[in-house]
Order: structure tokens, then sequence, then C-alpha cells
């Protein structure tokens, strides 16, 4: 039987779609990261509970913070975010928290950005403003199965539960502590001015546990934390 090569507009129609889905997905896990990090802020009680307001998403009541410094700095780091993952650049974001004190890193929140059907690379990393990681190799791309978005928002839900319910196995956080967000991103990317360099910021002794994942039809999120037992 003949073969024939499709017109260049069906090729660029399909390459358009994908472009549309990862566009899309992108947008998801931003969004998500966002909450993350907010999330995480308040139920670890880095800034007192009066510096939180509540919101409706996935079906839950989620706080995000009216400090206007931090949301000045989370939207920053949310708005270069978004660039590099519709170029399929990251391969985890991380939040570390630090006691004031000591300066000791006492907890790391680590999301695991998987891109389906997306070769292995090699990534560098680069990190919030004032901050920026170490290399560090990415999985292997993976299948995705299609799901509806409220699939997705459900398994989205299902994780910010298992998030705020950590409390209930995390140490207390012993007093003033501050944050950081580190982004591992591929080596070609470009880095705005503002960020720096950083270490991997790890819990010494830590204990490890994981969460749930979550995924759409581009990605995938694995979430781990590690946390300093209590002495």
């Amino acid at each position: 039987m003949p073969s024939a090569m499709p017109p260049p507009s069906s090729r660029e129609d399909k390459s358009k779609t994908h472009k549309l889905a990862l566009k899309g997905s992108s947008k998801t896990i931003v969004e998500f990261f966002d909450f993350a990090c907010n999330t995480i802020l308040f139920q670890r009680g880095v800034y007192p509970p009066e510096d939180f307001t509540t919101v409706k998403k996935y079906g839950l009541p989620m706080m995000t913070s009216c400090d206007d410094q931090v949301k000045a700095y989370i939207k920053k780091i949310m708005h270069q975010l978004s660039r590099w993952m519709q170029k399929s650049k990251i391969s985890k974001l991380v939040i570390v928290i630090t006691s004031k004190e000591t300066g000791e890193h006492v907890e790391r929140w680590q999301f695991d950005v998987n891109v389906f059907s997306d070769a292995s690379k090699s990534k560098a990393a680069s990190a919030g403003p004032a901050d920026k990681e170490n290399s560090a190799p990415a999985e292997e791309g993976a299948t995705a199965e299609q799901k509806t978005d409220d699939v997705v928002q459900k398994e989205i839900q299902a994780l910010f539960r298992q998030i705020t319910g950590s409390v209930t196995f995390l140490p207390m956080l012993d007093g003033n502590c501050t944050f950081n967000v580190l982004v591992y991103a591929d080596a070609d990317s470009e880095v705005p001015l503002e960020w720096g360099d950083s270490d991997a910021k790890e819990v010494k002794n830590a204990e490890k546990v994981m969460l749930r994942s979550f995924s759409t039809n581009n990605h995938r999120i694995d979430t781990v934390v590690s946390y300093r037992l209590a002495e």
C-alpha cells in the first residue's frame, strides 16, 4: 500500500495542538506550585496565621499570603517558572525552611517535574531570587494516559489534603524560620540577573516521606518532604 507524507498544514496543526496542551499543563503545574508554597508557609507556621487569607481552590479552602513582600517574591518566581515550564526546562522545584537562629535547614519539600515523552536530560539548576541549584538528572519520560481536568483536580486535591495532614508527623518548628524556593532548570536556560547560585540546601540526617503524586497529560509531579527529627 502506498504511503504519503501528510501536508504541512497537518503537521503544523498537530504541533500547535501539542504546544497548546503543554501550555495548559504548564499553567496547571505553576498554579499548583503557587498554592503549594503558600500552603506550606501557612501549615508550617513560617509566617503568622493573620498574614494569610482563605480562597476556594481544588474544592478546598486554601490559604494564601496577604503579605506584600511574600506575595511579590512568590509571584516573581512563578512568572519565571511559567516560562521555563512551557519550554520543558524544569526538573524540580524545592521549598526549603531554614532556622533564622542557627541557619540550619530543618525542612525541605521537593517536587520532581517529569515531562512525558521527553528524553532524559542533564539538568543544571537555577533558583528563586538569590538562589540557584546544582545540576541534577531528570528521570526518563513516560507515556501519559489521557485524563480529564476533573481527574487532575481531584489528584491535586488529594495531595493538598496530604500536605495539610503532614503536620501530624512533622516535628514542630522551633523559633523563627525563613524559606527559600529553589528551581532546577536546564543548563542552557536563560536565568534572570537577580537570581543567584545556591547549594542544594539539604537537611542533615533527614527523615524522608514520599507523598502522593499527580499528573496531567503532559507532566507528572512527585512529592517528597525531608525533615530533621526533633532531638
